[in-house]
């Protein structure tokens, strides 16, 4: 199967304890790829490194087989992402929003009213179509980021915790994007602390703390919430006995 992303050994060091730290993953076509950990296990970052909004400090990342300083600017258009905020030009309106992030990601011309109103449709937006986005709720901002990152049917979708502050129609209508948009072939790689949630959507969960990838979680686990404190108490420990020797 296609590969959508690689990311081989990847170190961005703030500190001995804190940024990416030799952080390795991949996300095939067709694949949901759940990126677990505590707030401050470096999800961010190296998802911040993987759309070039930091530098690694070594390692590589590839998309679609590509070097990450390689990706010519025509392919990014294929990169659906959410990081930090929802896309959104506070003082203009949601339509007029996704329609700029429609002619970003390359829909033709003659589409993009179409493919908008689509995006309103599908993502409850229809009423706030002329309210600017500065006035939008938390939730619906979210909702227009996910809008704008998946109006034009990414190859790639880079999605860190998508679902902070929608509400449960919202949660269910990221579930059903993601899994669509695997199945016509996207890879989606979604950072999360919520692992009720992701073990819905996600083919694969890896588990990051302090900066590395050190398991992964089988999706259809009984008790993964024990389970992944268990790997990070295993881990701590392992770390705690290194630093001692």
């Amino acid at each position: 199967m296609a590969e959508r992303l690689a990311i081989t050994d990847a170190v961005r060091e703030y500190s001995a304890d804190a940024g990416v730290l030799g952080a390795s993953l991949h996300v095939a076509a067709g694949e949901v790829h759940a990126l677990i950990g505590l707030n401050g296990a470096g999800k961010t970052t190296l998802m911040r490194a993987v759309l070039g909004m930091v530098r690694l400090d070594s390692g590589t990342v590839r998309i679609g087989g590509v070097p990450l300083d390689r990706v010519p600017t025509a392919a990014w258009s294929r990169v659906g992402h959410l990081i930090d905020h929802p896309f959104a030009y506070p003082d203009i309106d949601t339509r007029s929003n996704l329609a700029i992030a429609a002619r970003l990601r390359t829909v033709p011309h003659g589409e993009v009213a179409a493919t908008v109103e689509a995006a309103l449709e599908y993502w409850g937006l229809a009423p706030y179509t002329a309210v600017r986005a500065a006035t939008l709720s938390k939730g619906n901002r979210q909702r227009l980021g996910l809008a704008a990152a998946f109006v034009a049917g990414p190859d790639l979708a880079v999605l860190d915790e998508p679902t902070d502050g929608l509400d449960p129609a919202g949660v269910i209508a990221l579930r059903e994007a993601l899994r669509d948009h695997a199945d016509r072939g996207a890879g989606v790689l979604v950072s999360s602390h919520h692992l009720d949630e992701v073990a819905r959507f996600a083919d694969r969960i890896s588990v990051m703390n302090h900066g590395r990838i050190i398991a992964a979680l089988d999706p259809a686990g009984t008790d993964l919430e024990r389970e992944f404190f268990a790997l990070l108490l295993d881990d701590d420990a392992q770390r705690d006995l290194e630093a001692q020797a």
